[in-house]
C-alpha cells in the first residue's frame, strides 16, 4: 500500500522521546536525508538538483531541533513551527498555528501537511508531544498520551495511529520507519530521518 510521507513521534520501547520521518514517493524518488548539527534535511541526490524546479515541495527541513523540543514535518513548516517555539509559543498553538497558515501543499495531489512535536522530558509532569495534519478538508493536532507512539501519513493514515515503536538509537530509528515493524508493507520508500533523546538528541538519517 502506498501511503506517501510518514511520521512517527511519542516514546519508543525504552520510554525514549522520539521522532521519525520517512519519504515515500512515486514521483520523485531521487531524493536523500543529509544531517546536520540540529537538523535534518531532504534535498535531491546529485545529478537530480534540476527536480526542484519541477516542484518546489521536494526540498525542506524535515528534523529541527529547538532547546530541548524536536520538530518532524513534511516540508518547510518544520521551520515555521520551530521558529514560533523559539519565540515561546507552546506546543500545540505552534503547531496549530503552522499548519493553519501553511495550509496543504497547492500541489496536483492537495497534499496534506503532516508534522509533530516531542519535548526530551521523561517526566509526565514536563512531557509534551502533539501530531498533526493540514489537507484540504480538515485541521487536526491531537496530543500523543506519555509513554505512547503514534503515526500520521499524507495519504493513508491522515488520524494517528498508535504504533509499537521497537528501536534504540537514532539509527535504528530511522530504519524502522523506512521498512520495519508496521512501516514494512508500505510501498515506495525512498529516505528517511530520526532524532531521539538519551541525555541530549541525537539524530541520524538512512539512505539505502
Amino acid at each position: 500500500m502506498y501511503t506517501g510521507r510518514i511520521l512517527s513521534t511519542g516514546m519508543n520501547c525504552e520510554g525514549k522521546p522520539f521522532i521519525a520521518y520517512r519519504v515515500s514517493s512515486r514521483s520523485f524518488p531521487n531524493r536523500q536525508c543529509l544531517k546536520f548539527e540540529n537538523r535534518a534535511a531532504i534535498v535531491p541526490k546529485e545529478g537530480f538538483e534540476k527536480d526542484i524546479f519541477e516542484n518546489p515541495y521536494i526540498t525542506y527541513n524535515c528534523i529541527r531541533i529547538v532547546d530541548d523540543v524536536a520538530i518532524v514535518s513534511n516540508g518547510s513548516q518544520t521551520d515555521v513551527i520551530s521558529d514560533k517555539i523559539s519565540l515561546g509559543m507552546n506546543l500545540r498553538d505552534a503547531m496549530a498555528y503552522s499548519l493553519l497558515t501553511m495550509d496543504y501543499e497547492k500541489d496536483s495531489y492537495n497534499t496534506p501537511r503532516i508534522a509533530a512535536v516531542v519535548t526530551a522530558s521523561t517526566d509526565e509532569d514536563g512531557y509534551g508531544c502533539y501530531i498533526g495534519i493540514v489537507n484540504d478538508n480538515k485541521i487536526l493536532v491531537e496530543q500523543v498520551p506519555h509513554g505512547k507512539a503514534a503515526f500520521i501519513s499524507t495519504y493513508g493514515s491522515q488520524v494517528p495511529d498508535t504504533v509499537d515503536f521497537d528501536a534504540k538509537t537514532a539509527n535504528e530509528c530511522a530504519k524502522f520507519i523506512f521498512d520495519e515493524g508496521a512501516f514494512a508493507d508500505y510501498e515506495k520508500p525512498v529516505t528517511s530521518s530520526a532524532a531521539i533523546f538519551d541525555g541530549e538528541w541525537a539524530i541520524d538519517v538512512y539512505n539505502p
